[in-house]
């Protein structure tokens, strides 16, 4: 083993039945989660060009405490490529669970790609809602 890494196993070594612990955790959770945010998501959520919001102090304070859990997710997850565990997984819940500008664009852009959309739409019909209306084309 490399001497440059065997600080980090000592570092990491007492950790790891915690770590493995909450890697199975996460797993778990984004199994019961990913279709339940699929099936609750309205059928026309990508069909408009931009997201429109009423800003109030309620929103505001959501959008602070939505971010700072997506900000620790984000950074869980980037230790979790290094440590066992569900890191890109996390990362990506972290970009949906955030509220950044470019989100929704991003978001769209996912559901552009191969499969995406067929797979989201599969999780729909199995619980018997209507399929996602998908972005538009003209809209890059």
């Amino acid at each position: 083993m490399p001497e440059q890494l065997q600080w980090l196993i000592d570092l990491i070594q007492p950790h790891l039945p915690w770590l493995i612990s909450l890697s199975v955790l996460m797993a778990l959770a984004s199994m019961i989660l990913i279709p339940l945010l699929i099936v609750r998501m309205p059928a026309d959520y990508f069909a408009h060009r931009r997201r429109h919001r009423h800003w109030t102090v309620t929103r505001i304070l959501v959008y602070v405490f939505r971010n700072i859990i997506a900000l620790l997710l984000f950074l869980a997850g980037a230790v979790m490529l290094i440590l066992p565990g569900q890191g890109l997984l996390t990362i990506l819940i972290a970009v949906v669970v955030s509220d950044v500008p470019g989100k929704y664009q991003l978001e769209k852009w996912v559901l552009r790609q191969k499969g995406v959309l067929k797979a989201m739409n599969w999780i729909r019909k199995r619980y018997e809602q209507v399929p996602i209306v998908p972005p538009q084309k003209s809209e890059q």
